[in-house]
C-alpha cells in the first residue's frame, strides 16, 4: 500500500490540483492531517474533494473554527476574517462534514494521523525539544502531522532527536528512509499555504514496506489562486503571502 499524505490545504484549489497531478499513479490511499479550509478562496471545492477521496482524515483548528464552534478571538485579523468569510460560504453539507471530522490522533495502517501534537491537536511541533517530549508517548512508529506548515519532521531515538528538513529549493523531491531504531514524526508540509520560505505546494508519499518517505514540492498556478483571494473580498495579505511561502 502506498499513501499520499496531505495537510493544510487551506482552500487552495490550484495547489491541490497541482499536487494531485504530480502524485498521479504513485499512491493507493490518501491521508489528510486536517485544515482543509481557511485562508483560501475555494473551501467548498476543497471539502468535496477531500470528502470523496481521503481514506483517513482528522480535523484541523481552522476546520473547527469554520463550524462556528470555536472562539476565534485569538486568531490574527486576517485569519479571523478568512474564518468568517468561510463560514458564510460553506454549504450545509460541507458544514456538516467539517463538524463531524474526528479529532486526532487517529490510527491508520501502522501509523497514526494528527493535526498538531498527538497529545494536543492545537499544539505545534516545531523544535527538536518539542518533538523529543513525545518520545515514549507515541502509539505508532510513524506519526503524520501538520499545523505548522513546515515540511520535514523528526526522527526520535533513545539517543536523541534528529530534525528532518524540507525539500531544497533546487530539487523537487527528498527521500528519507526511517531507520529501524527510530520513531518518525512526519510533516508533509502545507499544500495550500507553505510557511517555510518555499512557495511551492508541499506533500509527501509514504511506502510502509520500504519505510520510505518521499517529500515533494510542486509549482502551481499561484497567480490564479491569488486572484481568487483578492476578488473574493478576503484580505489581500492572504494572497501576497503565498508568493513568499510565509
Amino acid at each position: 500500500m502506498r499513501y499520499l499524505i496531505l495537510s493544510d490545504i487551506h482552500s487552495n484549489w490550484e495547489a491541490l490540483e497541482a499536487v494531485l497531478a504530480d502524485a498521479a499513479n504513485r499512491y493507493d490511499e490518501i491521508v489528510c492531517c486536517g485544515d482543509i479550509v481557511g485562508y483560501g478562496a475555494d473551501p467548498n471545492a476543497s471539502i468535496v474533494w477531500v470528502r470523496d477521496h481521503a481514506a483517513t482524515i482528522v480535523r484541523g483548528n481552522h476546520d473547527r473554527a469554520a463550524t462556528g464552534t470555536d472562539d476565534i478571538e485569538w486568531f490574527n485579523p486576517a485569519a479571523r476574517a478568512a474564518t468568517l468569510w468561510t463560514q458564510s460560504k460553506l454549504t450545509a453539507a460541507n458544514l456538516s462534514y467539517l463538524k463531524n471530522l474526528p479529532r486526532g490522533p487517529l490510527a491508520g495502517d501502522g501509523f497514526q494521523v494528527a493535526h498538531g501534537s498527538p497529545l494536543d491537536e492545537d499544539d505545534y511541533i516545531v523544535t527538536p525539544g518539542q518533538a523529543a517530549q513525545l518520545y515514549g508517548y507515541l502509539a505508532s512508529s510513524v506519526t503524520f502531522f501538520g499545523h505548522s506548515h513546515l515540511q520535514g519532521g523528526f526522527l526520535l531515538r533513545r539517543s536523541g532527536t534528529q530534525p528532518v528538513g524540507q525539500v531544497p529549493a533546487s530539487r523537487e523531491e527528498m527521500e528519507i528512509r526511517i531507520p529501524d531504531d527510530s520513531t518518525a514524526l512526519v510533516n508533509p508540509g502545507s499544500v495550500g499555504q507553505p510557511r517555510d520560505g518555499d512557495p511551492r505546494a508541499a506533500y509527501a508519499l509514504y511506502s510502509p514496506e520500504e519505510k520510505l518517505i518521499r517529500y515533494r514540492r510542486v509549482h502551481y498556478d499561484l497567480e490564479t489562486a491569488q486572484g481568487k483571494i483578492i476578488n473574493s473580498g478576503l484580505p489581500d495579505v492572504l494572497a501576497y503571502r503565498l508568493s513568499l511561502g510565509s
